[in-house]
């Protein structure tokens, strides 16, 4: 449990940096309102479609008595929606991060340098950053996919179905959701995704803690586009933890917060990206 609390604390304090940092803040909300503009029009297609999907999946009920017929449409509708909205949720950080690559790259560094300086990052041209953060979200994906999948099929059995598993799934979108966020910072320590992944389920609380606040304002519309930059950073500050042996100390005398305004956090804010 002290793994969870640590967990929501780096978030608060990734969301305090990005408050006090008011120029990145704003920069950052651009690729996520769009991201989450693309999102938002496939939900809504898939809610208006949710009705013929759930008709075009269910053939064998054609013969049923009407009650019993609308029951299960219903409940498969309810589900393929309810799929796609956990989907849009365990991918909408990897679009997000793609879009705003460049940016969430700089706004890591600059919370490294408040936290205690960042390490060198590798020599690699940034079509070559862009093409392996889409293969490890895309690794990540598969994953969360091969995770959700037995959820969706106990999604079907009473009470469980509308109890345990929303909770079990949160938790699960929640770890990958952590996975994709810490990315940038990994990726600066050249940490393969696999051993990422090792690194978090190590300390599941910790992933946990910082990841389920964010997988369950995701839900709500509108709310991650305000809250990402503060992911990012917190993020950061998680992936200093998890690898002190990779990460610069921070000075004599410093705290090691990056909280916004605290004298070992000072702010290094450089030119915004154009």
């Amino acid at each position: 449990m002290s793994d969870v609390g640590r967990g929501v604390r780096l978030l608060v304090r990734g969301q305090r940096w990005a408050a006090g940092h008011g120029r990145w803040y704003g920069f950052a909300l651009i690729p996520a309102a769009i991201a989450l503009v693309l999102y938002a029009a496939a939900l809504v297609a898939l809610g208006v479609y949710a009705d013929d999907l759930a008709t075009w999946a269910t053939p064998f009920a054609d013969g049923w008595q009407e009650t019993w017929r609308t029951l299960l449409r219903v409940s498969v509708g309810v589900l393929l929606f309810a799929g796609g909205l956990m989907l849009a949720v365990l991918t909408f950080t990897a679009v997000t991060l793609l879009i705003g690559d460049p940016f969430y790259e700089t706004l890591s560094e600059r919370v490294e340098d408040a936290a205690g300086g960042a390490p060198p990052a590798p020599d690699r041209p940034l079509w070559q950053e862009l093409w392996r953060s889409l293969c490890d979200s895309l690794y990540v994906l598969m994953w969360a996919l091969l995770c959700a999948l037995p959820l969706f099929v106990l999604g079907f059995v009473p009470f469980v179905g509308q109890t345990a598993v929303p909770a079990i799934g949160l938790c699960v979108s929640a770890f990958f959701l952590t996975v994709e966020l810490t990315s940038v910072a990994m990726q600066r320590r050249d940490i393969p995704v696999r051993a990422r992944m090792r690194m978090l389920r190590a300390r599941k609380g910790l992933a946990l803690g910082f990841g389920v606040p964010v997988a369950a304002a995701f839900l709500v519309p509108f709310v991650a586009i305000f809250l990402m930059p503060g992911a990012v950073a917190g993020a950061t500050l998680l992936v200093r933890e998890l690898t002190p042996e990779l990460t610069p100390a921070p000075p004599a005398g410093a705290t090691g917060g990056a909280g916004a305004g605290s004298p070992a956090s000072p702010e290094r804010p450089g030119p915004p990206p154009a």
